[in-house]
């Protein structure tokens, strides 16, 4: 990504985040539109920040007609410093066929489509207060069982 107007992404990634996701959950559809819940099972942070994803974090999704999703996810991480909360919107969306792929659980190289989210984080802990004033974005990476965020802060 580069830099305009003064905004960029700072340097090396922040973290690199892997959330181990369940099948998703259909919920039917709301106004045409496809709604599905995503559990968060676990996973690991590791990069700038270091430690484990908890389980019971969670990802609504809505699918769009074209297959686009709509991300709204939650969850939380258990870094070496303390507990930090994690906001991530964004959407992922790609040729049909990409999508249909990635749908089958398909390993899909990540520049074949594009899935990218923006974070805010919430803490209480005083070594990582810091995230409390940033936004950070990802890139996403979708594999068969979780999900690879790798997390950039914004300038």
């Amino acid at each position: 990504m580069t830099a305009s107007a003064g905004f960029g992404i700072v340097g090396a990634p922040l973290m690199e985040i892997d959330l181990e996701v369940a099948a998703p959950t259909d919920l039917g559809s709301v106004a045409g539109q496809a709604r599905r819940q995503v559990a968060i099972t676990g996973g690991s942070v590791r990069g700038g920040y270091r430690g484990e994803v908890l389980p019971g974090g969670s990802d609504w999704q809505t699918v769009r007609p074209d297959g686009t999703l709509d991300i709204d996810a939650r969850h939380i991480l258990a870094l070496e410093e303390g507990l930090v909360e994690v906001e991530s919107r964004g959407l992922r969306a790609g040729p049909a066929d990409v999508l249909a792929r990635l749908g089958r659980g398909e390993p899909v190289d990540p520049q074949a489509y594009y899935f990218r989210t923006a974070l805010r984080f919430r803490t209480s802990a005083a070594d990582l207060h810091r995230l409390n004033t940033i936004l950070a974005i990802a890139c996403g990476e979708r594999r068969a069982h979780s999900v690879r965020l790798t997390v950039y802060e914004v300038a």
